[in-house]
């Protein structure tokens, strides 16, 4: 009825103008006097034809789907197209109902005129109105710099000018032609490099980006002013979610490190990958770890005919169960409780299931903990990749996508050393099966469980110390989403024991991304929270590398997956070497057992004897 009543009155306040305008036509026609005699019944006459004429044509060109308050450049244009055809449309009333006798023409030039000021005005006046008393600080008010002045940050602005909550101050842009310049009110104030300096002058209370229109180096120029203000940085939500009316003040998040590493986002060919995961069984080891989760959540959309998630967690198992139900529940979801080290447990799930595709994430991939345990690690991520893989084998799974990892080249731990075996044996199997062994293999992804991320977080939430192990180290960063998609991408490509490298971009100082992330709390590294070299750890590399020397890496017809050759060896001596890992193994002779590595893994540097892992 609110809706009903204003629309109403907006409908009223143009049919007002329509004879106020032809009136005020005549009167500057006669100088502002008064109209004569002889034109005062045919001008009230031509008011009798506008009326109905103009307000068919406001109707016709959508005067009343505009909302005053955002009144801009295209209800501007409605206004001139629905004025000058009714104009046009009373011109030939009057010229075939009256010959224009009695009808001066330069009224009927100056009516149009008149009008669209009588109808645009109002509007340009309210909406002005309406920005000036937004950027007034109401009671709770956050005052706010927006970084950017392109489409988002207007939308931004737009969004929260009618919502709220803050008193947007100005704008920062890098551009020297926009300094001095204003967006729906709001002024450039200057760049990105004077950010800190307009925190200060201004009392600013928060930051916000526009994210499409901000550079990776403004993001870190301004995190780090606001470090220093000790102020937080918030960031808008995509596009598409404002496009849809979807924006939302509580929508504004905090930013993350993922938004400052500011990685290109990753084109996946959709088609390919629904081509082999439409209507199959699909089989995911290690279904509730954070790879193998985020395989479950991208295969679940895309329609198996069934979804088998092996996790030997019991609680991550029924996280991802729940999820997963939640977001698909006409999906054909099977959960089995197992580990893949057992073959009797891992061969009942291929008998009943018959899985079509398998991803096999299951692995232990904490450098010091294993490096800690080794047995461990050689049982889970050797002994049971063979198992799964042979069950594929054995039960004609089209496809196999071993979960890989950059540390398995030219590995320093036993970690990479046991995931180094595991490529081989696939590598070698899929020379001798019918089923694809296809290996993925990248560094480490943003957010996962044990990876350096949350231990920063947990750390800064801590008040500190913050503890990176050397100043120099570096490594290759992802997020879990993106590294999926490219392993969904690399199982539709591969087809003979390939090793498919992920496109990693420039590797990250360590370092670096401590002192960011402090940064994001609003907290200044060094000053508010300590950063502390602790010394690399057993079995770890200063430098994380990709692919090896003999691999022959080449390009795909992805621009982010490269292709490393697979290295052959004896399959008799390799089934041989690796019964004996495994008999060594349970030996629980530790030396023994890094000396076996260390053969089956030429190029592997691993510490002849067990360390202590600090």
């Amino acid at each position: 009825m609110k809706v009903l009543k204003s629309r109403w009155l907006v409908i009223l306040h143009d049919l007002f103008w329509v004879p106020a305008a032809l009136i005020g036509a005549y009167w500057l026609r006669f100088n502002l006097g008064s109209i004569p005699d002889l034109f005062f019944d045919r001008m009230w006459a031509l008011v009798g034809l506008a009326v109905p004429i103009q307000l068919a044509t406001f109707w016709w060109f959508g005067l009343y789907r505009g909302i005053w308050r955002f009144a801009s450049m295209p209800d501007l244009m409605r206004i001139v197209q629905a004025v000058g055809v009714g104009s046009l449309v009373l011109g030939l009333a009057a010229v075939q109902i009256y010959r224009m006798v009695d009808i001066p023409r330069s009224a009927l030039l100056l009516y149009p005129m008149l009008l669209v000021l009588g109808l645009a005005g109002p509007r340009s006046l309210y909406r002005w109105l309406q920005d000036r008393r937004s950027h007034h600080r109401r009671r709770g008010e956050l005052r706010a710099l927006v970084v950017g002045s392109g489409r988002e940050a207007e939308a931004l602005i737009r969004g929260l000018s009618h919502q709220g909550g803050y008193l947007l101050v100005g704008l920062i842009d890098g551009h020297p032609k926009k300094q001095g310049r204003e967006l729906l009110g709001v002024r450039v104030l200057g760049v990105p490099e004077q950010v800190l300096d307009l925190i200060r002058a201004y009392h600013i209370d928060v930051v916000l980006f526009a994210a499409d229109d901000v550079e990776k180096v403004v993001l870190e120029q301004v995190v780090e002013a606001c470090g220093q203000a000790h102020i937080p940085a918030r960031i808008l939500p995509s596009m598409r979610d404002m496009a849809d009316g979807k924006f939302e003040v509580s929508k504004l998040r905090p930013l993350t490190v993922e938004d400052i590493l500011g990685r290109q986002p990753i084109l996946l060919d959709m088609q390919a990958i629904g081509s082999y995961l439409k209507g199959k069984r699909v089989l995911i080891t290690g279904g509730g770890g954070s790879i193998g989760s985020e395989l479950c959540r991208q295969i679940a959309a895309r329609a198996p005919e069934k979804l088998i998630i092996l996790e030997h967690g019991e609680f991550n198992l029924y996280q991802i169960e729940r999820e997963i139900r939640a977001l698909h529940p006409g999906l054909n979801l099977v959960p089995v409780l197992g580990d893949v080290r057992d073959p009797h447990r891992a061969q009942m799930a291929f008998e009943q299931h018959r899985p079509e595709v398998v991803f096999h994430a299951a692995a232990y991939k904490h450098v010091p903990m294993v490096e800690a345990n080794p047995e461990e690690g050689v049982f889970n991520n050797v002994m049971g990749t063979k198992v799964i893989a042979d069950l594929a084998d054995r039960y004609g799974a089209e496809r196999f996508v071993l979960v890989s990892t950059d540390k398995a080249v030219n590995p320093t731990n036993v970690m990479g050393t046991t995931k180094r075996v595991a490529e081989i044996y696939c590598q070698n199997l899929a020379l001798r099966s019918t089923t694809r062994f296809i290996t993925t293999r990248f560094g480490n992804v943003l957010g996962s469980a044990g990876s350096v991320v949350p231990l920063f977080q947990e750390q800064i939430a801590n008040g500190g110390p913050v503890t990176v192990t050397h100043p120099e180290i570096t490594r290759y960063f992802m997020t879990i989403p993106e590294a999926v998609g490219l392993i969904l991408q690399a199982g539709s490509m591969g087809s003979r024991g390939e090793i498919f490298v992920l496109d990693m971009g420039e590797p990250v100082r360590i370092q670096d991304l401590a002192e960011q992330m402090i940064r994001l709390s609003g907290k200044e590294p060094g000053r508010d929270i300590e950063i502390v070299h602790t010394g690399l750890r057993p079995g770890e590399k200063l430098f994380e590398e990709l692919f090896h020397e003999t691999e022959a890496l080449q390009g795909t017809n992805h621009p982010k997956l490269l292709l490393a050759a697979a290295r052959r060896v004896d399959w008799n001596w390799l089934l041989a070497e690796l019964a004996t890992l495994e008999e060594v193994g349970r030996s629980q002779n530790e030396a023994m057992l890094r000396e076996h590595l260390q053969k089956l893994v030429p190029e592997s540097r691993l510490l002849t004897s067990p360390q202590t892992v600090a």
